[in-house]
């Protein structure tokens, strides 16, 4: 077995850096898509029907359920499959990003309608029926009243599901994704396996700060709303 040489870590830091786009690329892609189709998953459990209520529950359920890889992989070799005998096209020569993209969208939905549901049960909802009392639309009596207050109960949990799934996002690597992770094994691969420890602990400081900025953001992001939940404010119609 080969010694470790942490002199050898900033060089392979900088050949994996490179590669920090491709996983911050697929991860604000999956917050943007999975964070409007978790919207309409809580607004569904809340505000929908019993068959709608029944379908969101259950999509929550089943994808909560599902592990990462096992959706990573039933969406990259089942989907062009189903593409292809259901309407005759070939998707197969598609990027990967998107692949993983999809799936991870599909995961990050079902957790972030729960925090959206959470946020938006814990505002009483005597504030909002006060608000429209006096003359304010529904719209806004939602976008002043009702949705600061959710969006600082939402923040602590959304920061931990951006974190889930930033670190969930290196298994895209499976699937021949050349992200942080992907370029590493790649290193790694054309060593025969040399330098592993040096090269895991490279992209493992990249990862580290990432948490950090993340977390820091988060942190910093709340605090910055927390007087907008508290501090009387004049609202105009």
């Amino acid at each position: 077995m080969r010694p470790f040489e942490p002199q050898l870590i900033p060089q392979y830091f900088a050949e994996v850096f490179p590669y920090l786009s491709v996983t911050l690329g697929v991860t604000v892609s999956v917050i943007i898509f999975g964070s409007l189709l978790g919207g309409l998953i809580a607004w569904g459990k809340i505000s929908g029907g019993r068959l709608v209520r029944s379908l969101a529950t259950g999509y929550t359920y089943i994808l909560r359920c599902t592990p990462s890889i096992i959706l990573l992989f039933l969406i990259f070799y089942g989907l062009p499959k189903f593409i292809l005998e259901a309407f005759g096209y070939d998707i197969n020569g598609l990027s990967r990003a998107i692949f993983v993209i999809i799936s991870f969208t599909l995961l990050y939905a079902a957790s972030s309608s729960e925090v959206m549901r959470a946020a938006y049960l814990s505002v009483d909802h005597g504030q909002y029926e006060a608000a429209v009392s006096i003359g304010l639309s529904s719209f806004t009596a939602l976008r002043r009243i009702v949705l600061p207050q959710a969006a600082v109960v939402a923040l602590p949990n959304f920061g931990n599901s951006v974190l889930n799934l930033m670190k969930e996002g290196s298994l895209a690597y499976t699937i021949g994704l050349i992200d942080l992770l992907g370029e590493g094994n790649l290193i790694i691969s054309r060593q025969y396996g040399g330098s592993a420890l040096e090269v895991y602990t490279a992209v493992g400081l990249i990862y580290l700060g990432l948490a950090f900025l993340i977390t820091r953001s988060t942190l910093l992001l709340e605090q910055k709303l927390l007087p907008q939940k508290t501090r009387p404010e004049r609202i105009q119609k």
